[in-house]
């Protein structure tokens, strides 16, 4: 599987064929990243931990920054996913919402990558996020409108706006831990989306 410039959002949509190679590799790969973080694990790193070549991992990754990125559109995928399934046939919009944001929460403060980077190098977490046009927030967002617009299609046209606030939430409760809003466990999350969150589809007064 070789990375090239296509947008992570087109690659979202559709996942590029792997084989068992390219999984191991990237399995290698996201083991290092888990352990020592992003800035000092190198390719030789990788293709030790996977047995491999350093030229095998060039063949298919042009360097590692497209190694990175494909470990991380592959986890994105899974976390997509969850969203997408927690949302999926929802009596109401704000049962959306208040799923969408416990689940997204859920995964990003459980997921070894993602709290291995927010511990140790917090600032390689936004420019990872927002690589290529910020596609990881808008697939996220899509995946969340998308729900509103099912249950709701009379306010469709806010349901972007919606999602895109809800994300930003989740995303500031991460960079930005403790002070008054832990939000520690689901029971808290969904409290707090069911009370503050889902205010954001009342009507404009």
């Amino acid at each position: 599987m070789t990375m090239d410039a296509t947008p992570l959002a087109g690659l979202l949509a559709a996942a590029p064929a792997t084989d068992d190679l390219d999984t191991r590799i990237l399995d290698a790969a996201l083991a290092e990243f888990e352990t020592y973080g992003l800035r000092r694990v190198s390719v030789e790193d990788v293709a030790k931990r996977a047995g491999v070549a350093r030229t095998t991992i060039y063949r298919r990754f042009t360097n590692k920054e497209q190694l990175l990125q494909a470990v991380i559109l592959r986890e994105v995928r899974g976390f997509l996913t969850a969203i997408a399934d927690a949302t999926a046939d929802l009596p109401t919009p704000e049962d959306a919402i208040v799923e969408g944001f416990v689940a997204g929460l859920r995964q990003a403060r459980t997921h070894p990558l993602m709290t291995r980077v927010l511990q140790s190098e917090p600032e390689a977490f936004l420019p990872q996020l927002t690589m290529n046009g910020g596609a990881v927030m808008v697939a996220a967002r899509d995946i969340i409108a998308a729900s509103l617009r099912r249950n709701r299609p009379e306010d469709a046209a806010d349901a972007a706006t919606v999602a895109e606030v809800l994300l930003r939430v989740a995303v500031s409760l991460l960079l930005v831990p403790g002070a008054g809003l832990t939000l520690e466990g689901e029971d808290a999350m969904r409290a707090f989306a069911r009370d503050y969150l889902t205010r954001m589809l009342q009507p404009p007064r």
